[in-house]
């Protein structure tokens, strides 16, 4: 739908969006939160051509049924950073009750550790105001206010250093332009900040923002329990001018079993399977055929794998191959960030072009 880009995304938090995923995972369960398990995964997704990898995140501790225990979204981006170099990397930070200062900071951080390829899911998390000793804040529009508020500060942050503030002048010991450093002046109903930031303004200018059904985003994540209800939806989001993604949830078949050998196995587990996100199981070629007929409508797609280890090598042996030949997608260019991969525009400094 954007001309000759569509980007082919993959979700990797935990072992898959399955709450049994992690009995048929390639490690041990005491395996999942270290660094060689996530750097391996993002070496594989990158190594397949995937545009961009994101990471789930909550202060609370995940459902039911998984292991329990997570790294923050952020960190275990920022590590793989340094080893990788064309895929996207997407940390999940909530807005709800976080403070946009420290979150733009973080960011802005993971851009830089990246060279470019930093990018924030911007989420609401309204169950953890007992853990942050907060007032519970459980309306949509309350919620949808945060959210907006903390992604607008998180802007003009980024913003409040412009390009060439860093001046690097040894010889006369002068290192910044004052000038060149603006206030943010924020005020809302719930928290002002002033600015401006305390990282210099991010390679990409600004990191690319996602959210799930907000107009506020340059990406939007839409859902639905079937094909015609996530089209319904992603055609009620492009009115907002962003990019839109399906979420697909995928079970693939591989050489030991078909998808729904594996499937009927992980719900012979008591644990509960749900899942609001369009769902299919079934043969590569088929997957194949169905994000094929997504990329007529949406911008890109977000995989989530039932099982990362069994899903991540067949997407990576069998799909995402198939989808170069066939000129769907593309893999990202060595050396670009991850908002030229995805055909957006470095922004203008907003303060910058005021003082034009």
């Amino acid at each position: 739908m954007s001309g000759n880009v569509f980007a082919v995304g993959i979700e990797l938090d935990g072992e898959g969006y399955h709450p049994a995923a992690w009995r048929r995972a390639a490690h041990a369960p005491d395996q999942l939160l270290t660094g060689n398990t996530l750097r391996k995964r993002v070496g594989a997704a990158e190594n397949a051509g995937f545009i961009l990898a994101t990471f789930d995140d909550s202060i609370l501790p995940p459902s039911e049924g998984h292991p329990a225990g997570r790294i923050d979204a952020v960190t275990r981006a920022s590590f793989v950073a340094a080893t990788t170099s064309t895929i996207g990397l997407v940390a999940t930070v909530a807005t709800t009750y976080a403070e946009p200062f420290h979150t733009s900071s973080q960011l802005a951080t993971l851009d830089y550790a990246s060279r470019g390829r930093g990018g924030w899911l911007a989420t609401t998390d309204p169950a953890a105001a007992t853990t942050w000793g907060r007032p519970p804040r459980t309306g949509e529009a309350e919620l949808a206010r945060e959210q907006r508020d903390s992604i607008e500060v998180a802007r003009r942050l980024w913003d409040s250093w412009q390009d060439d503030a860093v001046v690097r002048d040894y010889a006369a010991g002068r290192f910044l332009d004052r000038d060149k450093l603006h206030y943010i002046d924020f005020s809302g109903e719930t928290f002002s900040v002033k600015g401006p930031a305390i990282v210099p303004r991010p390679p990409q200018g600004q990191v690319v923002v996602f959210a799930h059904d907000t107009g506020d985003a340059d990406v939007i994540l839409v859902t639905g329990s079937d094909l015609a209800q996530t089209l319904a939806a992603a055609d009620r989001a492009r009115a907002t001018g962003a990019l839109v993604f399906a979420e697909l949830d995928v079970a693939l078949d591989i050489p030991d079993a078909t998808a729904a050998e594996r499937l009927a196995e992980l719900d012979s587990y008591p644990v509960a399977n749900r899942t609001e996100r369009l769902t299919f199981s079934g043969s590569p070629t088929e997957l194949v055929r169905l994000i094929t007929e997504l990329a007529d409508h949406v911008d890109g797609v977000r995989l989530h794998p039932a099982v990362i280890d069994e899903d991540l090598p067949a997407l990576a042996r069998y799909v995402l191959p198939a989808l170069f030949r066939a000129g769907v997608t593309h893999r990202p260019v060595p050396g670009s960030t991850l908002r030229a991969n995805l055909g957006l525009q470095r922004p203008v400094n907003r303060y910058a072009k005021d003082q034009h």
